[in-house]
């Protein structure tokens, strides 16, 4: 894929324009007991998607129905996730809201500082603490396509992370086919750093004027103008922007430059997916240059009343960023701009095999008291991989160990443990469970396997004795009874039986 990729797009206004209908999707307002009608809407609460973390009320007031809770995660588990069911192969736009309400007490004035997760990829940072001090809430937007049947949204207590993290709210929304396309979705996600409609001071415009409920915040400047633009087709444009960004717009009737410092954060050095729209009726032609950071952008764009939207998939910056219109010598009026919309290019995680998460999924159902941080993507980001797993490296990635040694469990080993057949080392030493020891016959490069100390009963298999792979097998301490499987003592195996209930000792 090219690095970089322009389109100029002119539009039509005989295209029909599309119902207003609601999106489609999950909108969830978490910590709350019952399912919520705001604005028309449905919002249902988090206690099906999640089974970690603590419903809190907020005493303080709050300017939105669905700020007025949250789920509260404790601190000491390094990830929770929410597990949403989704269409395999749809683009989602995700939402996240913050609003910490002081939930975390007096020894705690500040919001804490920590990570959210999309499946193993990590999305950003959420650092509420300048939108809380003004009294504001804080959300976060990203594109992310759904390659599986669920997808995960975890929250991920970071090194700085001070008290237990909270999410207020939680919105999966499915997009139209045509939003975005030009990102290579399987290898990349796209996250918002800003949506404005230019010199519009209003409230921020969403739905149902944006049908899939995008949020374009105000941006009004002093040589804000009121646009006319009645003939634009919200409908032609690819990205579908609600029309009413389209009733005003940034520029002069002069023939000068506009420079407009936009986005207003200083950005980080990173990839980014730029869009910006323009339309005019006026009398006269507004063509213009466009430059970003003094880098040519666009080359003669000419405004016309049915619309125009030029864009890059992929524009490097870092640090402020100036956009520049400069009209073109065969203007007779000023630029003008009427809205922009400017993403992060985030680079996808990776996920774990397939096979190796629904046997673990498995293994953990199997389980009594599973570790708590045992949901999301097992092994990616790697920094939040789960308690007792290691994982390959590589473009697949598979779990290579299994240690749950001296963790307190109890239950059984699903016989799904021998679908991961990655595996080199199974450590479920000194815990409390029980049963039979699965078939694992089909994990061919096993090393080593200590089940020692716990209370697994019947037959060892003797198909352990056909995995040539094998180095150390250590049943000390259990309940097992039959005969030590005679393919079993063999030269290279460490094998360790005592304290078991065998009709005969081993062989010396």
């Amino acid at each position: 894929m090219s690095i970089l990729f322009f389109l100029l797009l002119f539009i039509s206004f005989h295209t029909p324009s599309f119902s207003q209908t609601p999106p489609k999707g999950f909108l969830i307002n978490c910590g709350t007991l019952t399912t919520t009608q705001i604005n028309n809407r449905t919002w249902l609460p988090d206690s099906n998607f999640i089974t970690t973390g603590t419903p809190k009320n907020i005493t303080t007031q709050v300017l939105l129905p669905t700020l007025k809770t949250l789920r509260s995660f404790p601190l000491q588990v390094k990830k929770h996730c929410y597990n949403i069911p989704v269409y395999r192969g749809a683009k989602y736009m995700i939402r996240t809201t913050y609003f910490y309400g002081g939930v975390n007490g007096v020894d705690h004035p500040t919001p804490p500082v920590f990570d959210q997760i999309i499946d193993g990829t990590l999305w950003s940072v959420v650092n509420t603490t300048v939108d809380y001090a003004n009294g504001n809430s804080s959300f976060y937007e990203g594109v992310f396509l759904a390659v599986g049947k669920f997808m995960s949204f975890c929250i991920g207590s970071n090194s700085y992370t001070d008290s237990d993290p909270f999410v207020s709210a939680l919105e999966f929304l499915i997009l139209g086919d045509s939003l975005y396309n030009t990102t290579d979705f399987n290898n990349f996600a796209i996250g918002l750093v800003a949506r404005n409609s230019f010199g519009y001071s209003g409230p921020s415009i969403r739905y149902p004027d944006d049908q899939f409920d995008r949020i374009w915040e105000p941006f009004g400047q002093s040589n804000s103008t009121k646009a006319n633009t009645e003939n634009v087709s919200v409908s032609g444009f690819w990205n579908l922007p609600p029309s009413k960004v389209f009733e005003t717009h940034l520029g002069s009737e002069q023939l000068e430059s506009l420079e407009l410092r936009w986005p207003t954060a200083s950005l980080p050095s990173s990839k980014y997916y730029i869009a910006l729209y323009f339309a005019d009726n006026t009398a006269g032609s507004r063509i213009f240059n466009i430059s970003v950071n003094g880098v040519h952008y666009y080359r003669d764009l000419n405004a016309i009343a049915s619309g125009v939207v030029v864009f890059a998939n992929q524009w490097p910056l870092s640090g402020p960023t100036t956009i520049t219109l400069t009209p073109s010598a065969s203007s007779s009026l000023g630029p003008l701009i009427n809205a922009g919309e400017v993403f992060n290019v985030l680079s996808l995680g990776g996920r774990t095999s397939t096979r190796d998460v629904i046997a673990l999924q498995r293994v953990k159902e199997s389980l009594r008291n599973p570790p708590l941080d045992w949901s999301g993507d097992p092994c990616v980001p790697r920094q939040y991989s789960w308690t007792g797993i290691t994982c390959s490296e590589g473009l697949r990635i598979r779990i290579v160990t299994l240690n749950l040694t001296s963790m307190d469990l109890s239950g059984s080993l699903s016989s799904f443990v021998a679908n991961m057949t990655a595996l080199t080392n199974i450590w479920l030493g000194n815990n409390s469970l029980s049963g039979q020891i699965p078939n694992l016959s089909s994990l061919t490069m096993l090393e080593t396997l200590h089940l020692e100390e716990n209370q697994f009963s019947g037959e060892i298999p003797s198909s352990l004795g056909n995995i040539s792979s094998l180095k150390e097998v250590f049943l000390q301490n259990n309940n097992l009874t039959g005969q030590i499987p005679a393919n079993l003592l063999k030269p290279g195996l460490s094998i360790r039986t005592s304290g078991n209930n065998f009709l005969s000792p081993p062989a010396p």
